[in-house]
């Protein structure tokens, strides 16, 4: 059931659709900034708290954590909450966690308050797509999810450089406190911009566990958490190899990494129209797209034009991430806000799932290139499960 025909009552005055949408991109913006800048902070901490960076790097574990189980957590328990109170109350608690992030005094402290950072992530963004998708016509829901996930993508070409810029200047503790003064803001938006709904009369935590008996939401799911892998197993270590084996100066790196944030903002600009059409076609053709600049990537990361070309090609795969959203919103039924939210928890399974088999494959001496094979491999994987459900559906279309 699309989300926009299942929308709560509104009261008030109809909102300015494009403001909603910059509102809920902001809070989209803080998210991104700090899960992707923590990375480049983490030398910074992992030195203040006397702790190693392998030692360090659970901190970033641990805000994933806290997206795989809040997302499902909180979409349960929060059925019967309007989802603009809720909004503002995810970017407050998101707030909140981050500045406690900038004030932590020990490694445990950091792990803890990270972890609880976490806990918003995915219902942030399964609740604002929903909020979203409702303001605009069926036919244009996609577009309206990319704009929300325009301020993720636009975090990792201005909000990561920035906040990593912070804390070098002037101490990692300010990477974490400007996304909480960013949190804040969206908080206030949502006050202010977000129009007020009511809950429907029989949501229910129930009912929202209901989106767990629908075989094309676990499908779905897979798609995301297989086919997704893919990027994630080239970008963790796409420093490495651009260093070791493009050998670039440290200098040129942000470059590379700046083009893979154009081509994932290109993409959600662009795809979302494609797939309002054809939203399962264009999914399709997005993994196979995905699995053929993955294997190229594998050539590619020899030449420094060569391999920023292809990475941007591997950002312009990121819009799957909108795709599968959509999708969620057509095959969950009424259970849409658990569905929507776990899209997210999907994703870090992608996010652990790609780097722990391309370290494999670079510890077992293929080389840092092999990332790309990994990764065409877990397109294609993706694709397989795609094909499942293409199937599935069919099937039930003939039945009836």
């Amino acid at each position: 059931m699309p989300a926009s025909s299942s929308t709560s009552a509104r009261t008030g005055a109809a909102p300015h659709v494009g403001l909603v949408h910059a509102a809920l991109a902001v809070g989209g913006f803080a998210i991104g900034t700090t899960e992707f800048a923590t990375m480049s902070l983490l030398p910074y901490f992992a030195r203040d708290l006397h702790i190693d960076e392998p030692s360090a790097g659970h901190v970033i574990s641990a805000y994933a954590l806290g997206v795989v189980v809040g997302a499902p957590l909180i979409a349960i328990l929060s059925a019967k909450v309007p989802r603009r109170t809720l909004l503002i109350a995810l970017m407050t608690v998101f707030a909140v966690a981050n500045a406690l992030s900038a004030l932590a005094q020990s490694y445990t402290m950091l792990l803890l308050v990270r972890f609880l950072s976490g806990l918003p992530h995915g219902a942030y963004f399964g609740v604002a797509s929903l909020v979203a998708a409702s303001l605009v016509p069926d036919e244009r829901r996609t577009q309206a999810v990319g704009r929300v996930m325009l301020g993720l993508t636009v975090a990792t070409i201005v909000g990561v450089p920035a906040a990593t810029w912070l804390g070098q200047a002037f101490g990692w503790r300010y990477g974490f406190a400007i996304v909480a003064v960013l949190a804040l803001i969206t908080a206030g938006l949502a006050v202010a911009i977000v129009p007020q709904d009511r809950p429907q009369k029989d949501a229910s935590p129930l009912r929202e566990l209901g989106a767990l008996r629908r075989p094309q939401v676990w499908l779905t799911l897979a798609i995301g958490a297989i086919g997704f892998g893919g990027l994630f197993a080239v970008y963790t270590y796409l420093t490495a190899t651009l260093t070791q084996v493009t050998r670039i100066s440290p200098a040129l790196v942000p470059v590379v990494l700046a083009s893979f944030g154009i081509g994932m903002t290109i993409g959600n600009l662009v795809v979302p129209r494609f797939a309002d059409k054809r939203l399962m076609r264009t999914g399709g053709v997005l993994l196979l797209f995905m699995a053929l600049v993955l294997a190229l990537y594998t050539v590619a990361a020899h030449n420094f034009l060569a391999v920023t070309l292809d990475v941007f090609a591997i950002g312009l795969g990121g819009a799957l991430g909108t795709v599968l959203q959509t999708r969620l919103m057509d095959v969950a039924g009424d259970a849409q806000t658990l569905a929507a939210a776990l899209n997210h928890s999907a994703f870090n399974v992608a996010n652990a799932l790609g780097p722990w088999l391309g370290g494999m494959a670079i510890a077992a001496g293929l080389g840092w290139t092999s990332t790309g094979w990994v990764g065409c491999a877990l397109a294609l994987g993706g694709f397989a499960v795609w094909c499942a459900s293409v199937l599935l559906e069919a099937s039930g279309r003939r039945a009836v």
